[in-house]
């Protein structure tokens, strides 16, 4: 896998840069295991409930398997494809009853591997097993929060989470933000790391490829007027002219802390994330 940078012939293509998997099927999706989206562009009801979106390429969905469901009955990945609706890469598993799935790819995973879905299988990229059964220090990417419901931490590009130890129906777990969390031993997770590591090097490079991504332009608070945002008004370039940054309804916007104090989960969080 590479980052390739384009020449620098025109103004749009400076900086540009795209992601190169070497490890691509060239195939379409397939069919049974898609199906249409309706786009939204950020509303609700027909009221904005996410801001600056809206547009872009028509896109199909692909069905993933989070759960995998398939214990004891070995895989074949046929092709490792690239979805449109999220950063990792996805790999087409056939297994050997017929049926055929996607799932999120590993880092190294490519067309003709093998995995398995067990509570115990061989300690190889690409298997899933329980966490109580995987040694300590392996990286760990696709885990469950709570056991039979599906992958829920570590699915995006280049993502791992540290499986440290196992203690009293409880594994340790270190994610990505620096958080050390809590798990109960029998969820399940897939041995290895997410692909597309290299994705946060990406420049998108010009404002037409953010549109055909579905981001619409975002204009800054303080180029506003004071009727419209809090931040607006004043001579010239102006600061924001408060204590702290808002939205545009008057609450805080940067530091603030939206988890609840008393959510019955932060007993299952022995060190908070970085700041």
């Amino acid at each position: 896998m590479a980052v390739k940078v384009y020449k620098k012939n025109t103004a749009g293509r400076r900086n540009m840069s795209v992601l190169k998997p070497d490890n691509l099927t060239d195939k379409k999706p397939e069919k049974a295991l898609t199906k249409s989206i309706n786009k939204h562009a950020g509303r609700s009801h027909g009221k904005i409930s996410i801001r600056n979106r809206g547009g872009g390429a028509r896109r199909i969905y692909r069905m993933i398997d989070f759960k995998v469901t398939k214990a004891g009955i070995p895989g074949k990945i046929t092709a490792i494809e690239k979805d449109p609706n999220r950063t990792a890469g996805i790999a087409l598993i056939c297994y050997a009853d017929g049926e055929k799935r996607y799932i999120i790819a590993t880092q190294n995973m490519k067309a003709g591997d093998e995995i398995l879905m067990d509570e115990v299988t061989p300690v190889r990229e690409g298997n899933r097993m329980m966490l109580k059964n995987i040694p300590s220090g392996t990286a760990v990417c696709n885990v469950e929060m709570v056991a039979g419901k599906g992958a829920q931490m570590a699915r995006s590009a280049g993502a791992q989470v540290v499986l440290q130890a196992i203690d009293a129906g409880m594994a340790t777990l270190k994610l990505p933000s620096g958080e050390i969390r809590l798990v109960k031993e029998d969820c399940y997770a897939t041995l290895g790391r997410i692909s597309n590591f290299e994705h946060a090097s990406v420049k998108i490079g010009k404002a037409g490829k953010s549109r055909h991504m579905g981001k619409r332009p975002k204009v800054r608070g303080s180029a506003m007027n004071p009727v419209d945002h809090p931040h607006g008004g004043g001579e010239g370039r102006q600061g924001v002219g408060m204590k702290y940054p808002k939205s545009p309804w008057g609450k805080h916007a940067l530091g603030k802390k939206t988890r609840k104090k008393n959510k019955a989960s932060n007993k299952f969080i022995v060190k908070r994330r970085k700041r």
